[in-house]
């Protein structure tokens, strides 16, 4: 029996160490295949760049350090964005130096204007459009810095710079494509089920008031960087997978129906939460336990939903309550939007196109707010720092100056996307000061002792492997960039290198004193934590909402929901979890999308309403009543105070007996629904406005 065991006993052992290795490359393996990608291309561009006898495959091996990403498709898009960067940094380059032959205080002065403008448009535009601009900032202080006395070098050295970023730009995309891709689409396919399974358990929850204040205002703060975080996600997965770049706007509405789904939510929870001190409706309550228990189970589709929705509107439609009307009514459309998230996931399971969609309508776009205080302050910074340091290059003739400027350059560059930059910029001072430290020992020490490129790459591979290693854990980023970006820049070697221990050593100085200038700037020069900043997003934040009220309608609710997602993932980022300015952005984003999504669901009933059998007269008060309100409630999210507050109330219980007057004189059809299902957007606005724990009014 023993033998007839033993190959059954080998089979398991072998399905345990097969099990036990997925695991281990699902969660730790992933960071060490990171890391024999990254080195792999930096050799190979390093390696190349000899071959082609450039003068300086340092900057090839930079490229592949700044460019290099766990995901095929971020790769390949930072890829695209370097390119364009990089060929209108070299524009500007050349450009700058054509104007202002041997004159180096205005080719300072150009150079700054230049950096800190595509600085403050990388800050605008975000995401991968982020390194297209930063790359056009600093290639041009790269290649231009060590030439602007050389005016005769100058075509030369942008055309060589150009050749090896662009080697560093092929190494990369090469080696993450087809060295043991990792692809994003696998990300995405797997994101989307477990965000949906997610909601589906939280909404089951919210309907069953389970849920304490708290645990709601983290669970919807996730829910703001799930949002940001697949959008992300979508645009890098449309690079490495073409049956996803044809989904790209089935995607797109699967993300704006979720965040229609997300404020919906919110809606019926206030609304559920204002009637819980009635206690009196015992039919609505049950209605929503026996929603709260679908949505939990493995039956909820879209028959069941519409079937129990027609079930409460029987059950409760004798009711005379307005708040039991309003919360019927609510849930009626978070149905919908349930219904919605269905139909857009069954057709991206079923391999449907963009291509097979009916024509018509407009298509949605996750539109990027940033507010133009936070755009200009970061010119200002970049643009005060990089002078600065050119001032005092050029007065003091300083020989490393011009590498000064560089790092400069670099510093605010890269810490532009940080919500602490002085934080970010002072770990990469570290990095830089230990890639000093240690590029002297490998200069005076390890490149003599060296013969031969595969003994060179084994050398340099355990430094490097080490900060790449601290460069992928964000708490450390800025150590480990900065310590891969400057050993490479101050003691990679290249085709003929240079034994000169006191210009390495000067360099480095001047690379770390540099940055210590800017972090103190970007600490003192309206850091984007500053509380006038952040106010500053938290009024665009609330603009939003007078968005809904003024803004065209063709395309308004995705241009709403969007730039409110995206402005409170900007904020999440720059406050503290769990202060007291955290918790009053999340109410203002909460109430914001709460009275928001309201007056967009008003404006478009009224678009559609047909009330002309009522009397000339009452349609005419209804109409400049409606009109007040929605004038009023911009005032109010622009201009929070007593006063606004108290004009946007009285405003929308005005609209509400113009409303309540013209139903009596319309007959008892799909107007006069219309007109109730307008009524209880009114009351719920209503609601929302005198509701004590609402942020309008800081002294109430």
């Amino acid at each position: 029996m023993s033998f007839m065991n033993h190959p059954r006993a080998s089979r398991a052992c072998a399905r345990d160490v097969i099990d036990g290795l997925r695991d281990w490359l699902a969660t730790e393996g992933n960071v060490w295949l990171h890391l024999l990608k990254t080195l792999l291309a930096s050799f190979i561009a390093m390696g190349l760049a000899m071959r082609f006898e450039l003068s300086q495959p340092r900057i090839a091996m930079t490229t592949t350090f700044v460019l290099m990403q766990p995901f095929s498709g971020m790769v390949l898009a930072k890829s695209v964005y370097r390119f364009a960067g990089t060929a209108l940094g070299m524009l500007a380059a050349l450009v700058l130096g054509a104007l202002f032959v041997q004159t180096a205080e205005l080719y300072a002065l150009g150079l700054t204007v230049w950096v800190a403008a595509c600085t403050a448009l990388a800050v605008r535009h975000r995401q991968f459009r982020w390194y297209g601009f930063v790359l056009a900032g600093y290639t041009a202080a790269l290649i231009g810095v060590p030439v602007v006395t050389a005016p005769d070098q100058l075509l030369l050295a942008t055309l060589t710079r150009g050749a090896e970023v662009m080697i560093g730009i092929l190494s990369s995309s090469v080696v993450s494509a087809l060295v043991l891709p990792r692809h994003a689409s696998a990300r995405l396919t797997a994101t989307l089920a477990q965000r949906e399974s997610d909601f589906i358990a939280f909404a089951a929850s919210v309907l069953r008031g389970g849920l304490t204040r708290r645990a709601r205002e983290r669970r919807y703060a996730n829910l703001v960087e799930e949002i940001a975080g697949f959008e992300s996600t979508r645009r890098i997965a449309a690079y490495e997978n073409p049956s996803l770049r044809r989904q790209s706007l089935l995607l797109a509405r699967l993300n704006n129906a979720f965040m229609d789904a997300c404020a919906r939510l919110h809606a019926l929870d206030q609304c559920i939460k204002r009637l819980r001190s009635l206690d009196e409706h015992p039919a609505l309550a049950a209605c929503l336990g026996e929603h709260a228990n679908l949505l939990a189970s493995s039956r909820c589709d879209e028959l069941a939903l519409a079937r129990l929705g027609a079930s409460l509107d029987e059950r409760i439609a004798d009711s005379s309550n307005i708040d039991v009307t309003t919360c019927v009514e609510l849930l009626d459309r978070f149905n919908g939007d349930i219904v919605r998230l269905m139909r857009l996931r069954s057709s991206i399971a079923n391999g449907q196109h963009d291509a097979s969609l009916p024509a018509g309508g407009t298509s949605p776009r996750y539109v990027a707010t940033t507010n133009r205080f936070v755009i200009a302050a970061t010119f200002v910074r970049s643009g005060i720092v990089i002078a600065a340091v050119a001032w005092f290059w050029i007065a003091t003739a300083w020989p490393s100056g011009g590498l000064a400027v560089i790092a400069a350059t670099l510093a605010c560059a890269l810490s532009s996307a940080s919500a602490r930059p002085a934080k970010f910029v002072a770990q990469m001072a570290a990095g830089a000061a230990f890639a000093t430290m240690l590029g002297y020992v490998y200069l005076c020490h390890v490149y003599p002792a060296i013969d031969g490129f595969p003994l060179l790459c084994a050398a340099l591979a355990p430094p490097l492997a080490a900060g790449a290693f601290v460069a992928m854990r964000p708490a450390t980023a800025g150590y480990g960039i900065g310590f891969c970006v400057f050993f490479c820049l101050l003691a990679a070697p290249d085709n003929a290198i240079v034994y000169d221990p006191g210009l390495l050593l000067n360099n480095g100085i001047a690379i770390v004193v540099s940055m210590l200038v800017t972090a103190i700037a970007c600490a003192i020069i309206v850091p984007p934590h500053t509380p006038w900043l952040v106010g500053k997003t938290l009024a665009a934040l609330r603009a939003q909402a007078a968005l809904a009220c003024e803004g065209r309608l063709p395309g308004l609710n995705e241009r709403f929901h969007s730039g409110t997602h995206d402005l409170m993932s900007q904020l999440l980022g720059l406050l503290l979890p769990s202060s007291r300015e955290h918790r009053r952005a999340l109410a203002w984003m909460l109430v914001t999308l709460e009275a928001g999504q309201a007056m967009i669901d008003l404006r478009t009933l009224r678009a559609a309403l047909n009330v002309d059998d009522a009397p000339v007269s009452l349609r005419i008060v209804w109409s400049s009543s409606v009109a007040q309100m929605l004038h009023d409630m911009a005032m109010l999210f622009r201009t929070p105070s007593s006063a606004t507050l108290r004009r946007a109330i009285n405003a929308v219980v005005s609209s509400i007996f113009a409303s309540d007057a013209l139903l009596e004189h319309l007959p008892s059809h799909q107007p006069a629904r219309d007109l109730r299902r307008f009524l209880a957007c009114l009351h719920f606005i209503r609601s929302a406005l005198v509701d004590p724990t609402a942020p309008f009014d800081a002294q109430r």
